[in-house]
């Protein structure tokens, strides 16, 4: 790979803060790159080849239009030799809007379809979304709670507690608040231990079930802890049974905990999450989405410069510098504008896939995976990757990675579309629910449900998902049902 394709990549597959930060550093080193002005720019820094876009509506962009990637891919793989400022769309610091799901086709030619590794990485610590992220996937492979545990982990804040209300995530996500619950419990089985906690009573309470030190007396110890704020030793003793001795032990014991676990992945603040893409409900009942504005880097060539510097005498190094500076920038703005347009392609073809969750919620998402996306769109699995990697775009449901949309798939039994894996579970889960002690269904008679609603699964497939769920056999749960209460 050439180094401009090697940056085009990396420009790909960086997030809008680490894209911020590279810009900033370029406009800094390369002195023919400059701000676009918030204002239309000048007649003679717009590009010699601004006629390339599609302009057919100023305020999208159009996704179906391959004439002007073709000839990105071509200035690629031809750099311009004439010394005239080629620049494509990007030099003129486009207002990228929007694009409708439902345009979202197949594409042309693009910059980015290389299916080779770029071997060049941030070094940086392990954060500790990423730490929990990593601990998830082991944890579980159920895709509902695999779907909800990333929603949830990029919730907790750097301290590593989770501020939002177990009712307000299902409400957004459409799911049931017990599931919700269940996968908060399995993230506060995570390490740092007490992550995850809701408050400091429950961070501590963790902490101390995981030394096995939670018996009643602690957890009443802990249930009233603004007593050992107020140095009420007495009040301690009267709540939780103890002696003085064993009080000042059981302070020992918590003041040896850590009130703020996630302090333990570095000390940068946390990063607010800007989206890289926002979708809203369109008039025609529709999605739009729309690339966020503040989120794309607005640079241009200043061709002005670059003629003055030209027409000077000057030793042949300095020459090699002017002409390196000025194909870098153009091959910046070039690739600026490539991400974007292949970003917002991307980020379409996903809302268009999953238009049943943003409508219904999580147990309507539909099975996806990287191919199905690239294939809609004419890219390149790898192109795909690359750009769900880092990426966020807000809904009516939420902020989401576009990489949490991509779930696992069940085959119809009547041949037609595929179901989610993810949409299984949850019906499973719910005719579970909503069995009756003389009416307990096995997990044959589950097949047969399924089966008769269009899911073509295995009985024991039924029976690996409904553990993976911590839900008994049927002869257990009938079990259950049938004894009386104590």
């Amino acid at each position: 790979m050439t180094p401009q394709l090697q940056q085009a990549i990396k420009l790909l597959q960086l997030s809008n803060l680490e894209l911020a930060e590279f810009v900033e550093q370029q406009l800094e080193e390369n002195p023919f790159l400059e701000r676009a002005p918030e204002t239309d720019e000048a007649p003679e820094r717009q590009s010699s080849t601004a006629d390339e876009r599609n302009e057919t509506d100023a305020a999208a962009v159009d996704l179906e239009g391959a004439g002007a990637e073709t000839r990105a891919a071509e200035a690629i793989d031809a750099p311009n030799d004439d010394g005239e400022d080629r620049v494509g769309p990007a030099q003129e610091a486009p207002d990228y809007k929007s694009n409708d799901w439902a345009n979202a086709g197949s594409g042309g030619a693009q910059s980015f379809d290389e299916d080779r590794a770029f071997g060049e990485t941030l070094s940086r610590e392990i954060s500790l979304w990423e730490h929990l992220s990593e601990q998830l996937q082991v944890a579980t492979r159920d895709p509902q709670e695999l779907f909800i545990g990333a929603y949830l982990i990029d919730l907790i804040d750097e301290a590593g507690y989770f501020r939002e209300t177990v009712e307000a995530v299902a409400g957004r996500l459409g799911a049931d608040a017990a599931g919700v619950e269940r996968t908060l419990k399995l993230i506060q089985t995570f390490e740092p231990s007490g992550v995850g906690a809701r408050d400091l009573k429950e961070c501590l309470s963790i902490q101390l079930a995981d030394r096995d030190r939670l018996d009643p007396a602690m957890r009443a110890f802990i249930d009233n802890i603004e007593l050992l704020a107020k140095s009420d030793l007495k009040g301690l003793m009267r709540v939780t049974g103890a002696d003085e001795e064993d009080i000042r032990d059981m302070i020992a014991e918590v003041r040896a905990l850590t009130p703020k676990p996630g302090y333990a992945f570095g000390s940068d603040p946390v990063q607010v999450v800007t989206p890289d893409v926002i979708v809203k409900k369109a008039p025609d009942g529709g999605w739009k989405v729309e690339l966020n504005a503040e989120t794309l880097p607005k640079v241009l060539v200043n061709r002005v410069y670059y003629a003055e510097v030209s027409k000077l005498k000057c030793r042949e190094d300095d020459a090699l510098f002017v002409s390196e500076h000025f194909a870098n920038a153009n091959w910046l703005v070039k690739s600026l504008d490539q991400r974007a347009r292949t970003i917002l392609k991307v980020a379409s073809e996903i809302v268009r896939q999953q238009d049943a969750f943003l409508v219904y919620g999580v147990k309507h998402l539909r099975p996806l995976n990287l191919r199905v996306v690239a294939d809609a769109i004419s890219m390149h699995e790898s192109t795909v990757s690359r750009v769900t990697a880092n990426k966020y775009v807000v809904t009516p449901r939420g902020i989401f990675e576009l990489k949490y949309f991509f779930t696992a798939s069940i085959a119809s039994s009547a041949g037609g579309e595929a179901h989610s894996a993810e949409a299984v579970r949850f019906r499973i889960r719910e005719l579970i629910d909503g069995e009756t002690p003389d009416a307990v269904l096995s997990d044959d008679r589950i097949v047969e449900i399924l089966k008769d609603e269009g899911v073509d699964i295995a009985r024991r497939t039924v029976a690996k998902y409904r553990e993976t769920m911590n839900i008994a056999s049927s002869v257990q749960r009938r079990r259950a049902a049938l004894r009386p209460a104590i």
